[in-house]
């Protein structure tokens, strides 16, 4: 019996070294302050969580004070101008919750920010963001003043539309008190914020348009029609890096349908087997179904496997044959490199902390070259001779 309990021993340990040894492992090469998670709920705001969580590292980065800023002062100020834009364009532009980081920077410098504290956006009976009836009667509201039959607008819609949005997410202050001191958005948004929207681009990798060229990316969710800097992948992967290793965080929207994006296991990588990916876009819908792996076991993201090499033509042939999708927006917070050297990006979520790595996850160098759509980085965070090309 002795013997038999050694031996179940000498299995059991190594078994749990190997376990040890062929799971994710990873290590920092840089990893940058950050605030907290947040939890953008039943709502589509990724994009408002996201680019404020890149603002409020820009405010530490720039020696701010840690705050947690407004998203939905932000989604507030967005869904009124793009009503206006809906029907001045007869319903010939998307209209819905999805948006870009370049809709937070305008609302930043034509209306400027407040903290959540002030505006939380939750006037509904909530304790959480739940926005689907919103979304719907926002919609069906500017529908109906489309199709009205009285040949033209009263002035009544627009004040109607905003009532609307006022009684979900409240009515915008004019002013507030924060640390004993009276601001308005745009006086709090040049005090205490400090950042000069202009200082921030968008960068992006596309070959249907020139490089080194802008271009509006040609995505439902870009409604306030603003334009990327076009880059060869290589160069656009390179700011990436330069961006983190100077200590600029950096904002980045892309597809994440894949199989082998798993927030529950803090994972975004790109299996070298083909599978079919999930449909819809946000993710109650890609996290319903389980992955699996070529055999048809389920796809465990276990240890580290061997990924597809990411070339400019096959990142161009899933844009254009829509499998590269405008889904989602995170924050990249750091670099990591695992057991094997294979580089990760921290990627801080909007999904609360509810995953293996609370609210983070890490995301593999062939998914950011396969599924980034765009990124949004301070111009100083790039490269000179990038900078130079592009005539920064």
């Amino acid at each position: 019996m002795r013997k038999y309990l050694s031996a179940l021993f000498i299995l059991c340990a190594s078994f749990f070294t190997y376990a040890q040894d062929t799971s994710y492992v990873f290590t920092p090469v840089k990893n940058l302050e950050t605030t907290s998670v947040k939890d953008q709920a039943r709502s589509g705001t990724c994009w408002s969580f996201s680019s404020l969580s890149f603002l409020e590292s820009e405010m530490l980065r720039t020696g701010k004070a840690t705050v947690d800023l407004s998203e939905m002062f932000v989604v507030h100020k967005c869904y009124e101008e793009k009503a206006q834009k809906y029907v001045r364009m007869h319903g010939s532009l998307n209209f819905g919750a999805g948006g870009a980081f370049h809709d937070a920077l305008w609302v930043l410098k034509n209306y400027g920010m407040m903290p959540n504290d002030v505006y939380s956006g939750l006037n509904y009976g909530e304790e959480k963001h739940t926005h689907g009836e919103l979304d719907e009667i926002l919609k069906g509201y500017v529908d109906a003043v489309l199709l009205n039959k009285n040949k033209k607008l009263s002035t009544a819609w627009y004040p109607g539309y905003c009532a609307v949005l006022n009684s979900y997410l409240g009515v915008i202050p004019e002013s507030f008190i924060y640390n004993g001191k009276r601001f308005t958005a745009l006086s709090f948004a040049k005090e205490i914020v400090g950042l000069n929207p202009d200082d921030y681009v968008s960068l992006t990798s596309f070959t249907h348009h020139p490089f080194y060229t802008s271009f509006m990316i040609e995505v439902p969710d870009n409604w306030l029609w603003k334009t990327s800097y076009n880059l060869p992948l290589d160069e656009l992967m390179e700011v990436f890096k330069n961006a983190l290793n100077n200590g600029y965080t950096v904002a980045w929207g892309g597809d994440v349908s894949e199989k082998g994006f798993s927030h529950k296991n803090g994972l975004a990588i790109v299996p070298l087997e083909d599978e079919n990916t999930l449909e819809g876009t946000e993710r109650s819908k890609w996290e319903k179904l389980p992955n699996k792996d070529k055999s048809g076991e389920f796809y465990k993201f276990d240890h580290p496997r061997k990924e597809k090499e990411i070339t400019q033509d096959l990142r161009q042939t899933a844009f254009d044959n829509y499998e590269t999708t405008d889904d989602h927006g995170m924050h990249i917070t750091g670099l990591y490199k695992d057991q094997n050297g294979t580089v990760y990006y921290k990627v801080k979520n909007s999904w609360n902390t509810d995953n293996k790595y609370d609210g983070y996850l890490y995301m593999s160098e062939a998914f950011a070259r396969y599924k980034t759509m765009n990124i949004v980085v301070h111009k100083n965070a790039i490269p000179e001779k990038l900078k130079k090309k592009l005539g920064l």
